[in-house]
């Protein structure tokens, strides 16, 4: 499951702070948000991020807890280093990082999950 292993202790931002936030602020335990991405990510694998030992899980992942948390899935990007934060772009600066990286590594029903979520966060952009 994992990517990159490094620590995020340094980090305001940090990935595994956020997480760790957004699931005590939802009243979940570990083992709730493990049910809740259907045993997609596992509850030591949730631990090791919000410890900051793994900051750096793969997009279909951070998928998974985006959805189980109710967090917008480019939030969890920007944070975990895919896509630069949008407060960093230009103005109508386009990017395509995390497409670009996650071609390779997923699969037809992912690939689908991306551009169905993709659909959302432009139709949500321009209501």
């Amino acid at each position: 499951m994992s990517d990159e292993k490094t620590t995020d202790a340094g980090r305001p931002d940090g990935l595994g702070r956020y997480l760790k936030s957004v699931r005590l602020g939802l009243d979940l335990s570990l083992r709730d948000v493990e049910e809740a991405t259907g045993k997609e990510v596992s509850n030591a694998y949730l631990s090791q991020l919000e410890t900051g030992k793994i900051n750096k899980p793969s997009p279909h992942i951070l998928y998974a807890l985006s959805t189980a948390l109710g967090v917008p899935y480019e939030s969890l990007m920007e944070r975990a280093g895919y896509i630069a934060p949008s407060k960093e772009r230009a103005a109508g600066a386009k990017h395509g990082r995390a497409a670009t990286f996650a071609i390779d590594n997923l699969t037809q029903d992912e690939e689908q999950a991306l551009l169905d979520h993709l659909a959302y966060i432009r139709w949500h952009r321009n209501k």
